[in-house]
């Protein structure tokens, strides 16, 4: 959790839930360094925030709507930092082993796994598993025409056409 810049990921969450446009910096995984470079983020009905410790501070899994926790077995967490380490970040095999079982795996299991019980809705198998998805895409739909039927203006909507910028991270 100390990774994290907790105060500007608060502040950057409550200036999106005011819908006001917002700077978050980038990242690089590469380096495990913030950059000078930053992403705008533009106001939107609906906003994904991705991350291993998100639920980890209530100050901060209080300003969400829905909380969604993606359980994977470790088996598949594995696989995926290996593909995604070897090809993206240009590590090596042994090193990303090492660092697995030596640091990430126990941290996941003191920090991520114990946020678990404050998800709205848990999916197993991630992705695969498009029943979950489709049920949360139908329930999302459904409260944007509740909230759009309780007095939101006719034609008022935000763009979509921002909503790639979403994957960013404040770190």
């Amino acid at each position: 959790p100390d990774a994290f810049d907790m105060e500007l990921m608060l502040k950057i969450l409550k200036k999106i839930q005011a819908g006001q446009i917002c700077n978050i910096p980038d990242y690089d995984f590469v380096t495990n360094s913030r950059l000078q470079t930053t992403t705008t983020i533009y106001p939107a009905d609906v906003v994904l925030f991705e991350g291993i410790l998100m639920f980890y501070q209530k100050n901060v899994r209080d300003l969400f709507h829905m909380k969604l926790f993606v359980d994977c077995d470790a088996d598949t967490r594995l696989a995926r930092r290996v593909m995604r380490d070897t090809r993206e970040r240009g590590r090596n095999l042994e090193n990303v082993l090492l660092q697995y079982t030596k640091l990430v795996k126990p941290a996941f299991e003191e920090f991520c796994l114990p946020t678990k019980k404050f998800a709205d809705v848990i999916i197993p198998r991630g992705a695969e598993n498009t029943v979950a998805i489709d049920l949360i895409v139908q329930h999302i739909r459904e409260l944007l025409r509740r909230d759009s039927s309780r007095g939101q203006q006719p034609g008022h909507k935000r763009a979509r056409h921002y909503s790639d910028t979403c994957y960013k991270r404040p770190h």
